[in-house]
């Protein structure tokens, strides 16, 4: 079962271009350094400046020895550092976790068509 984690934060007007890099720094060394996927979504409706994370790993066990290994790196930790001290707004980032659901088995249907 996948665990998705969605991180939305609000960046900073005046350091946008600089925080639009850092993102795409952040994700390009999470996807080739460590064993899980991230994408960067950018608004189409909503909030301008209201950017999101999107990371999926094989499960929560994988996610928790995964972030273990991210702030262990030092060159990891100096990517993350700079982008929330100088690039998102305070207090804005919002992360929520869920979890893909499987799907029905064969059994699962026999006993649909039962009732």
């Amino acid at each position: 079962m996948s665990v998705i984690v969605i991180q939305t934060f609000e960046l900073k007007q005046d350091k946008f271009p600089d925080g639009i890099k850092n993102l795409r720094l952040i994700q390009n060394f999470r996807n080739e350094h460590y064993d899980h996927r991230v994408e960067l979504l950018s608004p189409i409706s909503g909030e301008d400046h209201t950017y999101a994370l999107v990371s999926t790993y094989e499960g929560l066990a994988e996610m928790e020895l995964q972030n273990k290994k991210m702030f262990e790196d030092e060159e990891y930790k100096e990517l993350v550092g700079e982008f929330f001290l100088e690039n998102i707004v305070q207090g804005s980032m919002y992360t929520q976790l869920y979890r893909t659901m499987t799907g029905l088995s064969k059994e699962s249907e026999k006993d649909k068509g039962k009732k």
